[in-house]
């Protein structure tokens, strides 16, 4: 909202304060100032210049050379295209050096060739109100030479955002309250006074007093529709509004003045009795913006006897009911709308106006009639006329605040004693407040925002400086909360992550059962912890398109599709992660809305960029362990081969015995239809049980202080043995002296020449140590023959 400093110098004395101070003063106390602009000549090299000849400019018809007296002892040459002035006309000069806003600086130069050294100029040039095409002519009484700065006020406006719980503030009587409160400064009278009333249902009736509570018209007669005077246009035009005519700009006026918003009618374009209701099914509403709207019956409409939609109730007249320059007499319309009724048809219709932004918020009810009353003294001032009987009503204006209690002792504590009951009391007083019996406050009609003690302290300690509140530094010590370690925990999955070169993405908690589009995979790509039976599936009742049509029981859906607009855009490497929750049913329904954390990844392509020098691979199967074990370190991770449908290759992953997740491989052809050439892989892992494995005291050896001793092993195996089988075996035979192990070699031949073709070479190496004494061959060998001959017994496996 912009707010004229001029205009609210009319409610109080603001010129000992520097604009510096009036922006703290309503920064600090929760009103935002986005802004600070000056309005008026704004520059002293603008001054009043008396025109002494004009001659054709001799290469333009439309341009003449000027010789103008700035006060400057010399004439001084200016090319000008205006043609509205005449010889021995006084108008305003921009001298070189003059700053017209906007960077446009005024310097002496040449126009087609004729030296022209400064510019006449326009109202509108020099910031003031433009009542004329071309030069501003200055009464023949001023000075030549004289500043007009000193001769048109100037003006500062501030831009400030309003909170949408502070309607009070949407005025300039609202902010010059809220300035006079929080600088302890005296508000200039307003004379408010309310006209008469009366009940008339001949006149007016209301149909929908759930959305139109209170109503009022008064009808003024014999106006004159003219242009405003000066006054009126200049303070409308100093916070951006066009002027109409004076009676719209009344209402325009009244608005930005008091914050209530008000609407006149052609009362020869209004059959009685006025009729607030709600609009039918199919409806439809010429605007004042020229648009034709579509309306529903949840939307209020002003009509008339007979039926016709004067007006959309609270947002914006109608176009062919308004006020024009052969109105005579006009129905003054105050009314209090409903904010969410406002609000809503205001969004629907993508619809807003200066009346909605506040009836939207709240309006004072109490303030429809002296609204009212001061929009129809000043039409009568303006326009002439007369106000015909009293002003006719419907409904009754309801009591939105009361009575708030304020407790001394929890004032105390929140504000830590920094102010004394006295203080707080002033504060109060000054914002508006009444002190009744006892802790009791009665809150003005205004402040819609203050229901509870709190909302009184917060008054307090906004006007009184939160810098005036000590702090305290002592607190209770709390012991981490399972939220609190399921947070920190997730954070270090995604900065180990991050670490690793992944991206991480978050995708929408809705998917589609199905889909007919190949590049976004939704449930044909899912991975689930657990597999999917008939009824574990959540359906969403109403959705709002096919492809939001269940709840994800997986998170890699959203992944896939973010590799496919990564792969169209040409990416080489996909790493993607997900952290979030899954949802589904289990057991084909008997367990309900079941929801987790999991940890997605999805990766792709190269496992590193390709240079001159080191040629890229593309990302295969332990490249996915070798993310999973930095994830969970000092912990081993094993792939147990599981089949899931829609997809190549898949498995269970297991975290040093137990299930942590499970592990995919898309089909070539869904990697095809991607647009990817290389494998895709998948993985989803169950967060909490991530957390428990990878959390805890981690126990750390000591450095070994005797040699080991290595030995080497070659097995013949069927060619469909899996390696987890062997690392089983050999876990399982806990021999005290193996420290370590791993498959170094593998080799299979599908001719059958070296090697029958049902068959794989696999060869391992074992490394033993005791952590008390070196040992001896005998030793290392007794211990890896027993260990090969456990293997033998429980495998299938010949050794080479």
């Amino acid at each position: 909202m912009n707010v004229s400093l001029n205009w609210l110098n009319d409610h109080l004395d603001l010129s000992h304060m520097s604009l510096q101070e009036i922006d703290d003063l309503l920064t600090f106390a929760g009103v935002e100032v986005e802004g600070i602009s000056q309005k008026g000549v704004p520059s002293d090299h603008i001054v009043v210049a008396q025109v002494k000849s004009a001659e054709k400019h001799p290469d333009a018809d439309k341009l003449n050379v000027c010789q103008v007296d700035a006060g400057e002892g010399d004439l001084r040459q200016i090319v000008c295209g205006a043609q509205n002035y005449k010889v021995g006309d006084k108008v305003p000069c921009a001298l070189p050096g003059a700053d017209l806003g906007g960077g446009f600086v005024i310097k002496e130069g040449k126009l087609r060739g004729v030296a022209s050294l400064g510019m006449l100029c326009g109202a509108g040039e020099i910031g003031l109100v433009d009542e004329e095409d071309g030069l501003m002519i200055l009464p023949e009484d001023m000075k030549v030479g004289t500043p007009l700065r000193g001769i048109f006020n100037a003006d500062t406006i501030i831009e400030v955002e309003v909170t949408p719980n502070r309607p009070d503030l949407l005025s300039h009587t609202g902010m010059a309250r809220e300035l006079s409160a929080l600088a302890g400064m005296a508000r200039k009278p307003l004379d408010l006074s309310v006209a008469e009333t009366v009940s008339c249902n001949h006149v007016v009736k209301i149909s929908a007093a759930a959305s139109c509570p209170f109503y009022t018209a008064v009808k003024i007669s014999d106006v004159t529709v003219a242009d405003s005077p000066a006054w009126l246009k200049t303070k409308l035009e100093a916070i951006g509004l066009r002027p109409i005519n004076n009676i719209v700009d009344v209402t325009n006026y009244v608005l930005h003045e008091l914050g209530h918003p008000l609407h006149a009618f052609d009362d020869s374009k209004v059959s009685v009795p006025i009729d607030i209701r709600m609009a039918t099914e199919g409806e439809t509403f010429n605007a004042l913006d020229e648009v034709e709207y579509a309306l529903t019956p949840e939307d209020v409409v002003i009509s008339d006897a007979s039926g016709a939609a004067l007006a959309l109730g609270g947002i914006m007249g109608g176009l062919t009911s308004g006020v024009t320059e052969t109105t005579t007499d006009v129905i003054l319309e105050s009314a209090y709308f409903t904010p969410s009724n406002i609000r809503r048809t205001s969004r629907r219709l993508n619809l807003s106006s200066d009346s909605s932004y506040r009836f939207e918020r709240g309006t004072d009810p109490q303030a429809v009639l002296a609204a009212s009353a001061y929009a129809a003294k000043l039409i009568t001032e303006i326009a002439g006329g007369r106000v015909e009987h009293e002003t006719c009503t419907a409904g009754a204006a309801p009591e939105l605040n009361g009575q708030v209690e304020l407790d001394p002792d929890k004032l105390d504590q929140l504000m830590g004693g920094a102010i004394s009951h006295e203080g707080a009391e002033d504060i109060l007083t000054r914002l508006g407040l009444e002190k009744l019996d006892g802790k009791l406050w009665s809150v003005p009609s205004y402040r819609l925002d203050l229901h509870r003690h709190i909302d009184l302290v917060e008054e307090i300690a906004r006007v009184h400086g939160l810098d005036n509140v000590p702090s305290r530094f002592t607190g209770t010590y709390a012991h981490e909360s399972e939220v609190d370690a399921a947070y920190d925990y997730q954070m270090t999955l995604r900065r180990k992550l991050a670490a690793l070169g992944f991206h991480e993405t978050q995708t929408i908690k809705l998917i589609a059962e199905s889909s007919t589009d190949a590049t976004v995979a939704q449930m044909d790509t899912a991975l689930p912890l657990r597999p999917l039976q008939d009824g574990d599936v959540i359906r969403v009742a109403l959705p709002l398109s096919e492809d939001h049509a269940i709840m994800r029981p997986s998170l890699t859906p959203g992944l896939v599709a973010t590799a496919a607009r990564n792969i169209r855009q040409g990416a080489k490497s996909l790493l993607f992660f997900e952290l979030g929750r899954q949802f589904r049913n289990v057991g084909g329904g008997k367990a309900n809305d079941l929801e987790a954390d999991s940890l997605a990844m999805l990766l792709g392509g190269e496992n590193k960029p390709s240079t001159w020098s080191n040629r890229s691979s593309a990302i295969d199967g332990f490249d996915v362990k070798a993310a999973i074990e930095a994830l969970l370190p000092h912990r081993g991770i094993q792939f147990n081969r599981r089949e899931r449908d829609g997809f190549i290759l898949s498995a269970d992953v297991q975290c040093d015995g137990k299930p942590i997740g499970a592990f995919a491989q898309l089909s070539p052809k869904k990697c095809r239809e991607l647009g990817s050439d290389t494998p895709i892989y998948l993985v989803e892992l169950d967060v909490k049980k991530c957390q428990q494995l990878g959390t805890g005291t981690i126990q750390v050896d000591e450095l070994p202080q005797f040699p080991g001793s290595s030995r080497d092993a070659a097995m013949e195996a069927p060619i469909d043995l899996p390696n987890a089988d062997i690392e089983k075996v050999i876990k399982k035979h806990n021999e005290n002296l193996l420290v370590a192990f791993s498959c170094f070699d593998l080799f299979t031949d599908p001719t059958g020449e070296k090697l029958p073709a049902d068959k794989k070479s696999i060869a391992y190496t074992f490394h033993y140590r005791s952590p008390e004494r070196t040992l001896k061959a005998k030793e290392v060998d007794l211990a890896h023959q027993k260990l090969l001959d456990q293997l033998s017994k429980v495998l299938p496996v010949t050794y080479r």
